[in-house]
């Protein structure tokens, strides 16, 4: 049996994965850990076969927390799970160590494939991830229509106090609304992010 633990901040997705590889006859799901954290604990006392990595956590990323897992454990696999599918996240995650990348929206049979492959040793990228990355187009960036509404009014100069009183949120959720626009378009700070959203007509 392939050992397995999943670091995911959605309990529910995290029970239902697990359900889902306990019942696959080729793994187990050891452990599970919500933030990045949880992981590092969890790697103190046992090292998977195959770690199921989401790319978005509470207290931090899973780019950065992948390179600093796989500086501390060089043999880790890591399966990146994320529903991030842009190419300068998937380039990102992989350049941080990751063996493989899979969505979230993914089939039981590609999951399933995606844990068997990595514990081989070998690359694994979902069927969607892997046809995006053969586009010529693979820099373009999609943003839903909450996260275009958000960079709109970043752009317009809105503070998150502003933002939080128009979209009726409070400010907490739109700072970690604004980190993950820095994220998942590859900007350092809001000045850089309101540029590349102007450069390439995001807005």
């Amino acid at each position: 049996m392939i050992k397995v633990i999943i670091i995911d901040d959605h309990k529910i997705l995290v029970e239902g994965l697990s359900k889902l590889i306990n019942d696959s006859g080729i793994a187990q799901v050891s452990r599970v850990g919500y933030s990045a954290q949880d992981c590092r604990n969890l790697l103190k006392w046992e090292l998977p076969d195959v770690l199921m990595l989401d790319v978005e956590l509470p207290d931090g990323n899973g780019v950065d927390l992948c390179a600093e897992l796989k500086k501390t454990y060089p043999t880790l696999k890591v399966l990146a799970l994320t529903s991030f599918g842009e190419y300068p996240v998937v380039r990102r995650m992989l350049e941080s160590g990751a063996m493989g990348y899979i969505l979230k929206n993914a089939m039981a049979e590609e999951i399933y494939e995606g844990i068997d492959t990595v514990a081989a040793g070998n690359t694994f990228l979902c069927h969607e991830v892997e046809i995006m990355l053969k586009r010529k187009n693979s820099d373009a960036v999609w943003l839903s229509p909450s996260e275009q509404r958000l960079l709109r009014l970043i752009v317009d100069g809105y503070t998150n106090p502003e933002i939080a009183d128009k979209l009726c949120l409070s400010p907490k959720t739109i700072k970690g609304y604004r980190q993950n626009l820095l994220f998942k378009l590859g900007a350092k700070n809001t000045s850089i992010l309101v540029g590349m959203a102007i450069n390439q007509k995001l807005v």
